[in-house]
């Protein structure tokens, strides 16, 4: 196909697209009506949407935002994934591959970040669990220690 926008031309885009195909394949074959397909349609939808409009920006620091914002979409369609695993509306074997392709849009999406110059000393400060033993940032931790 032809590609007429600069942001057709994003590999980012692309996999999102792809990613997107998929998605349409499996909320097909969902006969329950679920809040969480809804919301993970919405999710990955916002994929693409949000990386073709940052890339329309002349901004450097809108640009960032919108990129950002396609890459939480992304975090928050991998999250919606467990949920209908979780509700047992589609299996752990259906989702691997989908996720897969979820990290590869957030790795580009931070690759193309960090190009933008985006700072992530404060947004990398992420709550895990399992590294701590209890809730609390990166930065708490080493604040506390």
């Amino acid at each position: 196909m032809k590609r007429y926008f600069d942001h057709e031309k994003l590999n980012v885009y692309q996999v999102s697209l792809a990613f997107n195909g998929w998605v349409g394949e499996l909320l097909a074959s969902i006969n329950a009506k679920a809040a969480a397909k809804d919301q993970f349609d919405r999710a990955a939808t916002s994929i693409p949407l949000n990386i073709a409009e940052g890339n329309g920006k002349f901004s450097l620091k809108d640009r960032a935002r919108f990129f950002d914002i396609a890459r939480g979409s992304a975090v928050e369609a991998a999250a919606s994934l467990d949920v209908l695993v979780s509700r047992k509306l589609a299996t752990s074997e259906q989702v691997v591959p989908a996720k897969e392709q979820l990290v590869q849009v957030v790795n580009m999406l931070m690759g193309l970040l960090k190009r933008l110059g985006y700072s992530f000393d404060s947004a990398t400060a992420m709550v895990r669990e399992e590294r701590f033993g209890e809730f609390g940032t990166e930065q708490e931790q080493e604040q506390e220690g």
